[in-house]
């Protein structure tokens, strides 16, 4: 049985890369309504924020989104091309 092409493949990698660069944009999406939401709810429950403070907001809930979904997209690439599969296979 022939060994998949993975991403060694131009064109499966190019498929791969933009599938994931797809995932990375609705999730950007995603963050900005996670952060938008965060903002407005701590807003309104406090009052007016401070600018360090929205910052803060932005980078702990934006930055929290935005890693979850490139780990989440990467898991999908490294699934999706057959590298799971590479760790059990021997030389």
């Amino acid at each position: 049985m022939a060994d998949p092409p993975g991403l060694g493949d131009p064109d499966q990698a190019a498929f791969a890369w933009a599938r994931f660069r797809e995932i990375m944009a609705w999730m950007t999406l995603a963050s900005a309504i996670a952060v938008a939401v965060a903002i407005a709810a701590l807003a309104h429950s406090f009052g007016p924020l401070h600018l360090v403070t929205m910052l803060g907001v932005i980078a702990g809930v934006g930055g929290s989104v935005m890693l979850a979904g490139a780990l989440m997209g990467l898991a999908f690439l490294s699934s999706g091309t057959g590298h799971d599969e590479d760790v059990d296979r021997l030389d």
